[in-house]
């Protein structure tokens, strides 16, 4: 019932519902002790109000079951409040595996998407219902945030690095897509459309345009860069093998290690002298300003498929990798 309020927004993705109902018992919590105290506070002031010059108060003793109820009671109810709040975290911060993988690059002031087919997107974004969405985001230039009232998802947009977030949408229709972290002068313009289609629908849709995948456009890519003279998948080569690379331990030459991620393949491309792989020597030139965020999307996409197939990359052009 609470969720046809009309100021409420409406309830459109699997997250929703828990999320409400969060929001509902926080809502509850605080309204209650809200009310207690307001009525205790005008009772004791009318019970123990002074009425004559000479009225003096008694002295109060302590009383331990009255401080352990006050105590206890609080206590419990942030441990039920964080146990839930958490539960919801963990279950927005972990993606299906099979969730179809977009990615999102925030700009002033707009939002460019693509999907690992290669369907391009400006403000507007196309999602099967009922099948879950992996969304990874960075941003050109400062700190956005994507954010989609119907589905309570919220995940603030960065620039340097990677963001993930994810939905599984319930309901066919149009939602409106916000950037709620002020991003300059046209922050508020900075909007667009989550479109909800049924799955023959979004297929129809899908296979439409663009016919090169994200992964195949990130193979050539490669190729014209150069980087294959230098990863050589026997690794015989001047750099590190990149197939199978991503979620990989990588011990570096200062004995540290650390797991890959898009994040630090995106930072060993831009400045691949801050983490040198052990065994390797620093001599990868920087490609700071030759690549823009949605080539760097795509070459992750081609790693990620070489991984995924095992191979070199070519079948995986077509076979979307997993999350």
């Amino acid at each position: 019932m609470l969720s046809n309020l009309p100021l409420l927004p409406q309830q459109a993705s699997t997250a929703a519902q828990d999320v409400d109902a969060f929001f509902y018992f926080l809502v509850g919590v605080s309204a209650f002790f809200a009310l207690l105290i307001a009525t205790l506070l005008i009772y004791f002031a009318i019970k123990y109000r002074r009425r004559s010059e000479s009225d003096r108060p008694h002295a109060i003793e302590g009383a331990l079951q009255l401080e352990l109820l006050w105590t206890l009671i609080p206590f419990g109810l942030t441990m039920v409040m964080f146990v839930w709040s958490a539960a919801i975290y963990v279950k927005l911060q972990r993606p299906p595996d099979d969730a179809i993988q977009v990615f999102a690059v925030g700009k002033q002031w707009m939002w460019k998407l693509q999907h690992i087919e290669g369907q391009r997107e400006i403000n507007e974004l196309h999602v099967p219902v009922g099948r879950p969405v992996k969304l990874t985001m960075t941003s050109e230039d400062v700190i956005h945030s994507f954010y989609v009232p119907a589905f309570r998802i919220k995940q603030d947009v960065l620039p340097g690095r990677y963001t993930t977030t994810w939905f599984q949408a319930t309901k066919p229709g149009t939602y409106h897509l916000f950037c709620t972290e002020y991003c300059g002068t046209q922050h508020s313009g900075m909007i667009g459309s989550v479109i909800v289609m049924e799955p023959a629908e979004f297929a129809t849709w899908l296979s439409g345009g663009v016919k090169q995948s994200l992964a195949s456009a990130g193979e050539t890519l490669f190729q014209q860069l150069g980087c294959s003279t230098c990863h050589l998948d026997q690794g015989t080569g001047r750099g590190p093998v990149l197939t199978g690379l991503l979620g990989k331990q990588v011990q570096l030459n200062n004995g540290t290690t650390l797991v890959a991620d898009e994040t630090y393949v995106r930072e060993s491309i831009l400045n691949p002298q801050a983490k040198i792989v052990a065994g390797y020597q620093p001599i990868m030139p920087t490609f700071k300003g030759l690549v823009s965020e949605e080539q760097l999307l795509q070459l992750i996409a081609y790693i990620k498929a070489k991984g995924a197939s095992g191979g070199d990359g070519a079948a995986a052009a077509e076979q979307p990798p997993g999350g």
